[in-house]
């Protein structure tokens, strides 16, 4: 073995072997090039020296010299497979596979060290050792998330969690879900052994080790072994078998995801037969996976757009080109104590900053604080926190009526009513009473950062800031920079929204910046359908189909179409004085009349397109088969002449196309933001890796109800696996443009 291979070799005088995982050309340990030669080798030389002397080593030590245990297989490789990849990568997958088993069937114990996160292909590494003690390191995570990559976990991971927990605790907590827990809760699932302080961890190991239980032999290779709970040939177990594909399809809604449903194939066509064959059948499916379309829009979105974002991708440098200088933000003033200004002045006092909550008056004050009081009731309940962190949080929070209190502050956040004369007023009474080195923020959703700036005399320090509802449970922050934002006013926002735990975007100005622009597209074509004469039910069903995770007509009426009716009225003025017409499709004569009609306006009112009761959706409302129906002469299109494919195409089309807008009037600066900002702002199907990478990537094979290029709903919607990349998107745009409208038509920047 060479003197450069990653598996440092350790080999004390009582015969324990420590294998420190370290590889010298990148800062983590992946399932990379360098890993798969060094483990094979590894595996040959740990087989010749007990073959040569089977006293030489009496257990085995793995554990790593990075900060993490390993951080997982290589992204950058998988993202690059495709079907014509499809035998090597399968090839690859089955010799670094083979290389844990040979290690796994050793004749001495192996128990793996965990130090830090074991993600994934970390986590797989870990599970081929007898024996696994995870270190109770702050930040550790213990998983299998592949499936959130579009992928499953293919180096063993499914194979041996089956046999460690059982099919429905392995698929149900650990693979499907993707979830990234804690040592404790890993321990609590059974995923490892045992958690101990990160300075006793070796010792544990060693303890192990030369202790009267360990064992050589994995459980699953001991004669008469039963998986946990039974296998689908246990009668118990199999009469239970038909609802977990049921479940599944459930949860996923008709969604064509086709990680989690390969996934759980692979757990259970592999609990039926022995381990070998089981890590072979799930070496197929990952390969069916990993070079897939899907396995790519995911894998950028959620790794390398995911890691712009947060990592300041989009942060601006300094004339000489270095970085601007790190901004702390300590105290922070929220004006609007409503729902929005209540939870900012929540998320800021979670991540450790004093909080100031102006209102009109007191009273509204306190009751803004009085969110941050209920969210914190229930996390002491769910104990998810304790008295004291409660209180310490609590105490961050100053309600006032007074402009006194915001002497001293680094940043405003102004979250008043969206109307632009009434924040003009509260902007002009805030930079009179703010320091000049305090950043001026608006949280809007819609309205131009570049006008709301022009009636204060700092404008190069105004930004916007626009949050999402509810804001303490949302990840995204769209960070809008006007046409005057001083560049280092940009560069300390951002900071900021790292430093309260947000995924931050950044855009240009222009009326509902990205997200709330792109939004309104989706929710205005739902709206068509419903004019056009589509059974509502049926365009909610394409909606979830798709993969969006709330349908359109429900976003409407969370939204409030007083909102919409507002937002829609300062659109069509500011077009008509461009002198541009729009085509809004009997949209305006919908909307007025479940407004001023029927009086539903959502679900804040407890009536919308939605029946409510105490606050939950209890279904569509009838009246929107009938008496809407009625008032506006819509004629029905019955279900069979409905081709759901279409609709669905519908709706990811007309955001997308916008998303494309808004990259050629320079609002997108970066393709990551725009994937980002639509799955974590908007909802967009996660399957398809964002508006962006949807275009980029099109695989018109994709259709819903039957995964990729399976089945399909008949009609122009029916599957196109011919059909890819930017060219099968431009072509398929133009034929939704021939028969729904000019607004499909495919952008010139597509078509060159």
């Amino acid at each position: 073995m060479s003197t450069s291979n990653m598996f440092r070799w350790d080999l004390d005088d009582a015969g324990i072997l420590t294998l420190t995982m370290d590889d010298p050309n990148a800062p983590v340990n992946t399932m990379n090039q360098t890993f798969q030669n060094d483990i094979r080798a590894t595996a040959d030389r740990l087989e010749q020296t007990l073959a040569d002397d089977a006293d030489a080593i009496k257990g085995i030590i793995i554990t790593s010299a990075k900060k993490t245990f390993f951080a997982g297989g290589d992204i950058k490789q998988m993202s690059k497979a495709t079907e014509a990849d499809a035998e090597a990568m399968f090839t690859m997958v089955e010799d670094m596979k083979a290389s844990l088993r040979r290690i796994e069937k050793l004749p001495v114990p192996v128990v793996a060290a965990i130090n830090g996160a074991a993600l994934g292909g970390g986590l797989e590494v870990a599970l081929a050792a007898n024996y696994r003690v995870a270190a109770d390191a702050r930040g550790s995570k213990i998983g299998l998330p592949e499936v959130t990559l579009g992928l499953l976990p293919g180096g063993g991971g499914v194979s041996r969690v089956v046999r460690m927990i059982g099919i429905q605790a392995a698929l149900m907590k650990v693979i499907l879900t993707g979830a990234q827990m804690n040592p404790a809760k890993a321990l609590a699932t059974g995923l490892v052994d045992e958690v101990v302080a990160p300075e006793a961890l070796l010792d544990t190991a060693r303890a192990w080790l030369t202790g009267e239980n360990a064992r050589a032999a994995q459980p699953w290779d001991e004669k008469g072994f039963k998986i946990p709970g039974g296998d689908p040939k246990t009668p118990k177990f199999a009469m239970n078998l038909p609802s977990f594909p049921a479940n599944l399809t459930k949860q996923l809604k008709g969604s064509p995801m086709k990680a989690p449903r390969l996934a759980m194939q692979a757990a259970i066509e592999g609990a039926q037969v022995d381990i070998d064959t089981a890590l072979r059948i799930e070496s197929r499916y990952f390969t069916e996976l990993v070079t897939g379309s899907q396995s790519k829009n995911m894998m950028q979105a959620f790794f390398f757009d995911l890691n712009h974002a947060q990592g300041g991708g989009s942060r601006p440098l300094q004339a000489d080109g270095t970085p601007y200088p790190k901004r702390e933000f300590k105290k922070v003033a929220v004006v609007g104590a409503g729902m929005m200004g209540a939870g900012i002045a929540y998320v800021c006092a979670k991540a450790g900053m004093e909080v100031v909550l102006k209102d009109i008056s007191i009273e509204n004050a306190e009751r803004g604080k009085a969110y941050s009081e209920g969210l914190e009731a229930k996390a002491l309940e769910r104990g998810r926190t304790t008295e004291e962190k409660s209180a310490a949080l609590l105490g961050r929070i100053k309600p006032t009526e007074s402009y006194d209190d915001l002497s001293d502050v680094d940043l405003v956040i102004e979250a008043v009513f969206e109307n632009t004369e009434l924040k003009h007023k509260v902007h002009a009474e805030i930079e009179a009473a703010v320091p000049e080195t305090c950043i001026l923020g608006s949280n809007t959703s819609t309205l131009p950062i570049t006008e709301l700036a022009s009636h204060v005399k700092r404008e190069k320090d105004f930004i916007g800031l626009h949050f999402f509802s509810p804001v303490d449970k949302m990840q995204l922050i769209e960070i809008i920079s006007g046409d005057n934002t001083d560049p280092a006013v940009l560069a300390a926002s951002l900071d900021f929204a790292v430093a309260i735990r947000k995924i931050p975007i950044v855009v240009t100005d222009s009326r509902g910046f990205y997200t709330s622009r792109v939004i309104g597209t989706v929710i205005n074509e739902a709206l068509r359908m419903v004019a056009e004469g589509y059974s509502p039910a049926i365009v909610e069903a394409a909606g979830r189909q798709a993969g969006y995770p709330a349908p359109q007509l429900q976003l409407a009426d969370e939204l409030n179409l007083k909102l919409m009716e507002k937002i829609a009225g300062e659109t069509r003025a500011a077009a008509q004085a461009e002198g541009v017409e729009l085509d809004e499709g009997g949209v305006p004569a919908l909307v007025e009349a479940m407004l001023h009609k029927f009086e539903r306006p959502g679900k804040l009112e407890g009536k919308g397109f939605y029946e409510y009761a105490d606050g939950k959706r209890t279904g569509l409302w009838p009246g929107l088969t009938s008496e809407l129906r009625e008032e506006l002469g819509i004629q029905p299109i019955a279900p069979e002449d409905t081709d759901v494919q279409e609709l669905v195409d519908r709706m990811l089309f007309i955001e997308a196309i916008e998303t494309q807008k808004c990259v050629d009037e320079g609002v997108l600066l970066h393709d990551a933001d725009g994937n980002i900002g639509s799955i974590f702002g908007i909802g967009y199907p996660a399957w398809t890796g964002g508006t962006r990478q949807f275009i980029k990537n099109y695989d018109g094979g994709i259709v819903v109800g039957g995964g990729a290029g399976n089945g399909g709903t008949g009609g122009s919607g029916a599957a196109h696996p011919e059909r890819r990349g930017v060219a099968g998107f431009v072509e398929r745009a133009e034929e939704l443009a021939a028969k729904h409208g000019p607004r499909f038509a495919a952008p010139e920047s597509l078509k060159k």
